[in-house]
This record gives C-alpha cells, sequence and structure tokens, in this order.
C-alpha cells in the first residue's frame, strides 16, 4: 500500500480504443493546469508529504489535489460536491 491513492495512468488505453486524455480537447485549460502545476516545486513551496497512520486510506498527492482546486477557481465552482461531478 503506498503513501498517496495512486490515480488511473491517463495515457492507459480503456476497453474503448481511446485513452482518457482523448476525451479532453486540445486547447482545454486542464492541459494547461496540468503542466503549470508539474513545473512547480511544491516541496519548497510548503507542500510537504504527510506520513499516513497505521489505518485509514491514503492522502492524495498534494499536486493532485492543487490541481483540482486550481480548476474549480477557474471555472468559478464553488461547491465541493459539484467540483466531484466535474472531475
Amino acid at each position: 500500500m503506498g503513501r498517496f491513492v495512486e490515480g488511473a495512468d491517463r495515457s492507459q488505453l480503456t476497453l474503448l480504443p481511446e485513452c482518457l486524455e482523448d476525451w479532453v480537447s486540445e486547447d482545454n485549460a486542464v492541459h494547461v493546469i496540468d503542466v503549470f502545476v508539474e513545473a512547480l516545486d511544491l516541496h519548497g513551496m510548503g507542500f510537504e508529504r504527510v506520513i499516513a497512520k497505521e489505518t485509514g486510506r491514503p492522502s492524495y498527492h498534494p499536486a493532485v489535489l492543487l490541481k483540482l482546486y486550481i480548476y474549480g477557481y477557474l471555472n468559478r465552482v464553488q461547491s465541493s460536491r459539484r467540483l466531484e461531478r466535474e472531475a
């Protein structure tokens, strides 16, 4: 069991002939957010990793959460439930 919740590989082919990247248009802001957050030094900015406890589910990686929050701010999503539906 890892320290963080593992997301799906976006380039992995699915049962359908497309991969997840094919569902998002090339001019979508999601790609910009992804590249922007990956270029940041999150550890230097204070996003330190939390060591998971013995019990419970592992936490999400800080970069994944930051991407989600930036997406919500750009699209004026104020509800966490609506953000969950859009993701």
